[in-house]
């Protein structure tokens, strides 16, 4: 059985953050678009989405879903964060056991998104100077989500220039990678047991989860 190990509820809430952080209506062209400016301006269209269509949300979780492909995951590199996921044994895949591995991945990544929304609402997020040179290629968007009772929660977005616009292609909670964790359990289960075993894992993971 996969289990993801890691301090679930930092990721939980720090998932939540990611998607109030990268959805809302364009101001601006995000091919363009500075990487703050793309975090800032994709945070309202998610939360008018989710206000818009509650009722239908709760009926249908499906939905939920699909908002999350449809208005958060355009900014995700899903290519490249799987190949850091996977690390060496991405090298070793076979380009079918690549694909399926990517397309597994982005499934969960959707699932994890959407349900952590359910738990989390009205956060105030702060947006921390963005350290980078002016033309940069790659940059961390640097996030403070404040909880009421407790510390801060601290999200930072690895963000990478692309022929598209910039992308998301790794995300830190409280200093811990999203793209590191995955690695850590990921490698050790293609280790035991290979490449489809994963696979086969996280697809029976998601299908549990729909």
């Amino acid at each position: 059985m996969l289990h993801i190990s890691v301090k679930y509820h930092y990721f939980r809430a720090g998932l939540f953050g990611l998607l109030i952080g990268l959805c809302s209506p364009m101001t601006a062209n995000t091919e363009t678009a500075t990487p703050e400016a793309l975090v800032r301006d994709t945070s309202s269209r998610m939360l008018v989405a989710l206000k818009q269509e509650k009722d239908v949300i709760e009926e249908d979780q499906g939905r939920l879903y699909d908002l999350v492909a449809e208005i958060v995951l355009p900014y995700f590199d899903f290519q490249r964060m799987s190949r850091l996921a996977l690390g060496k044994y991405w090298r070793k895949a076979t380009p079918e056991q690549q694909q399926r591995f990517v397309e597994q991945f982005r499934v969960m990544l959707i699932r994890t998104y959407g349900n952590a929304l359910a738990e989390y609402s009205d956060e105030t997020i702060v947006y921390l100077p963005v350290l980078a040179e002016q033309n940069a290629k790659v940059v961390t968007v640097r996030t403070e989500i404040e909880l009421a009772g407790g510390m801060p929660l601290q999200i930072h977005y690895d963000m990478f220039s692309s022929s598209a616009g910039w992308k998301v292609y790794d995300i830190a909670i409280n200093g811990v990678s999203l793209v590191t964790n995955y690695r850590t359990t990921f490698g050790s289960i293609v280790r035991k047991s290979g490449m489809d075993a994963l696979i086969k894992q996280l697809a029976a993971r998601n299908g549990r989860e729909s």
